[in-house]
């Protein structure tokens, strides 16, 4: 389908020329946002614990999305940037699937407008001038061996996650050092968690780098780069409007990695596209247990903002593998496996549920699905009174998805929603990671190492009321990747990180790494030209 010129997609919201820096006629930054008290509503798209089947939930929201706009309804998409080291290495792009994609495809997928290589040149400004400053011996007194500030990159490189700097002694102290995807970096979990340019700056300068020879905590701020820092964030700030194949508008704007950090797009984006349309659809990262949870718990209350619906993603495919079925045989009926599986879509409808909001379930329909299995699944909703639409976007565009929209505005129009979050910031650090594991990832309980124990005692009074933000495997609702469906398990956490200037604390769990590698074979291998 032709794209159309971006300055008519930016007339459909409501944004002129003027509001709007092109980049030539597909992608504009949205540089001015409208003065209005105009208040959308805000349907937040979620899956089941994600398979390599692959469930469909960005291809979900946009098809919500355009299946809206053919409704005659002003919508809008508010949605994260893909991550190069995805794109490069196992998931593919993030720009959806089948006939529901963002264009200019090939561009958000790459480099886009720029944001993301803007958070690594800051992060790396930070991390040089941190090396420049013990080289120096400056006034700071940092001690080399407690540097915590890691480098960044926006690839995957399993060989950087630990490093050794200044090999040649005439450079510096030798001392350990590291790199992590950008999307799983502080300043990428901060500019999507800012109001606006001074917040972000404040919090960057907020963020603990290391500490001097006595023992005392610097940060970011005592290194004076906030102004270098302004320059090279000054673009990046602005939200990037782009299109579906179908033109509906879409914001995209930041991309934190949901098995790490928070996982949804800008708090900018997502208040300006509620400015601008009646619907606004997003969505988080990975199954409710993730980004769901970190949304209600962290993006909204911070935002002022929750979802009025939420939009649960399945696939038969997804349920069979949850069931016993392996990959290869995913081609075959099998009804008991399909059954057990349901309980994983269950347990994550109810996830939803929990924080006082209606929830529907979007059962997205592939070309193997039989009617047998459909009417099965069906059935299964039914009797637990789940609501629920059959969506076929993938394969048919905003056309297939026009059952989910009537019926996702029949639920706005019908169900008042009672948001509550499950954590408060007042609660005990502990109290607020069993909360979690226990309410949301179905944990009995939750086992400690010794070194976040005495993490956890070592925290300042107002570092215990930071957001508690679990890093998690997200292909189980346990740590262990290979526990599918509804396992009994404990959540064990080895140690804590600390994002002062995100606000979060980030217990880490299993075996989660923040720099991941690439497969056997990457995709890079197999891109067409």
């Amino acid at each position: 389908m032709t794209e159309i010129d971006i300055r008519k997609i930016g007339k459909k919201i409501g944004l002129s020329e003027k509001d709007l820096f092109l980049y030539g006629t597909t992608m504009a930054k949205i540089i001015k946002s409208p003065d209005n008290d105009r208040k959308g509503k805000l349907i937040l798209t979620t899956a089941m614990t994600p398979t390599k089947a692959g469930e469909g939930k960005t291809t979900t929201a946009i098809g919500l999305a355009d299946g809206l706009s053919l409704l005659g309804n002003r919508a809008c998409l508010a949605l994260r940037e893909p991550s190069l080291g995805p794109v490069f290495g196992v998931k593919g792009g993030g720009t959806g699937g089948g006939k529901e994609r963002l264009e200019p495809e090939e561009k958000i997928n790459l480099h886009f407008t720029g944001d993301i290589h803007a958070l690594t040149s800051a992060t790396n400004l930070i991390a040089a001038m941190i090396d420049n400053e013990i080289f120096q011996k400056s006034e700071l007194d940092l001690d080399p061996e407690s540097i915590s500030f890691p480098r960044a990159m926006d690839m995957n490189d399993r060989s950087l996650r630990r490093i050794a700097t200044c090999l040649n002694p005439k450079d510096g102290p030798r001392h350990e050092s590291s790199f992590v995807i950008t999307a799983a970096s502080e300043l990428m979990a901060i500019f999507c968690l800012c109001k606006d340019e001074e917040d972000f700056l404040d919090r960057v300068e907020n963020i603990t780098i290391g500490k001097d020879t006595s023992g005392r905590n610097v940060t970011v701020k005592a290194l004076n780069i906030r102004n270098a820092i302004r320059k090279l964030m000054e673009d990046a700030l602005s939200p990037n409007l782009v299109q579906t194949m179908e033109g509906t508008p879409a914001i995209v704007h930041g991309g934190p990695f949901a098995n790490i950090a928070h996982g949804t797009n800008s708090l900018i984006a997502t208040s300006l596209a509620l400015k601008v349309s009646d619907y606004v659809v997003t969505e988080a990262g990975f199954g409710s247990d993730l980004g769901m949870e970190k949304y209600l718990d962290i993006v909204s209350p911070l935002g002022n903002f929750s979802p009025d619906l939420v939009v649960l993603v399945g696939s038969i495919r997804a349920m069979k593998l949850h069931g016993g079925v392996p990959f290869s045989a995913l081609e075959e009926r099998n009804d008991n496996a399909l059954v057990q599986g349901f309980e994983n879509l269950l347990f994550h409808y109810h996830n939803g549920r929990q924080y006082g909001l209606p929830v529907l379930v979007s059962l997205n329909v592939f070309p193997q699905d039989t009617k047998g299995e459909i009417a099965l699944v069906s059935k299964l909703l039914e009797e637990k009174n789940i609501p629920f639409a059959l969506n076929t976007s993938y394969q048919e565009g905003g056309v297939g998805a026009k059952g989910l929209a009537e019926k996702v505005l029949l639920m706005l129009s019908s169900e008042k929603k009672a948001f509550h979050p499950l954590v408060d910031k007042r609660q005990d650090v502990m109290e607020k990671i069993k909360i979690i594991a226990t309410h949301v990832y179905g944990a009995k309980d939750v086992v400690y190492e010794k070194k976040a124990l005495e993490q956890i005692k070592n925290l300042s009074e107002e570092e215990r009321h930071y957001d508690v933000c679990i890093s998690k495997t997200p292909n189980s609702l346990s740590d262990d990747p290979h526990l599918l469906n509804v396992p009994e398990h404990v959540l064990h956490v080895r140690s804590l990180r600390l994002f002062d200037g995100a606000r979060f604390l980030v217990p880490l769990t299993g075996a989660v790494v923040t720099m991941p590698g690439l497969p056997k074979v990457p995709l890079a291998k197999r891109m067409e030209r």
